[in-house]
C-alpha cells in the first residue's frame, strides 16, 4: 500500500510541469480555436478552418488531463494527457512539412514565371 503511495508521488511529480504550463496550454488552445473561426469566415479558409480547432481542442484537453493526472496520481490519466500532446505535435508537425513544401513550390513557381517574364521582355526590345 505503502508503494502505491509512494509511485502516485512519483507520478505527480513527472506530471507537475504540465500541470504548471496548464494556463498557457488552455491560452493557446482557445486562441487555436479563435484563429479556426476566424479563418472559417473565409470562402478558402473554410476547408482548413478545422486544423486550428481540432489542435486547439486537443490542446484543451491535454491540459484538462494533465491536471487530472496530478490530482490522482494515476497512471493511465498521465498517458492520456501525454498521449494528447502527442496528437497536438503530430498535426503542427505535419502542418509545417505541407507548408514548408508549399513554400518551396511557390518559389519555384515564382522563379520560373519571373524568368518567363524577362525573357518575354527581352524580346519586346
Amino acid at each position: 500500500m505503502e508503494q502505491d503511495a509512494t509511485s502516485g508521488a512519483d507520478l505527480r511529480g513527472l506530471i507537475e510541469p504540465l500541470v504548471r504550463g496548464k494556463f498557457w496550454m488552455q491560452l493557446i488552445g482557445i486562441m487555436l480555436i479563435i484563429s479556426g473561426v476566424l479563418t472559417a469566415l473565409s470562402i478558402i479558409g473554410i476547408i482548413i478552418a478545422w486544423i486550428p480547432i481540432w489542435a486547439g481542442v486537443v490542446l484543451m484537453q491535454a491540459a484538462g488531463a494533465s491536471q487530472r493526472a496530478f490530482e490522482s496520481g494515476d497512471p493511465e490519466a498521465i498517458k492520456y494527457a501525454l498521449g494528447r500532446l502527442r496528437i497536438y505535435f503530430t498535426i503542427f508537425g505535419v502542418l509545417l512539412l505541407i507548408y514548408l513544401i508549399l513554400m518551396v513550390l511557390g518559389m519555384i513557381f515564382g522563379i520560373g514565371a519571373g524568368l518567363m517574364g524577362m525573357g518575354g521582355m527581352s524580346g519586346a526590345m
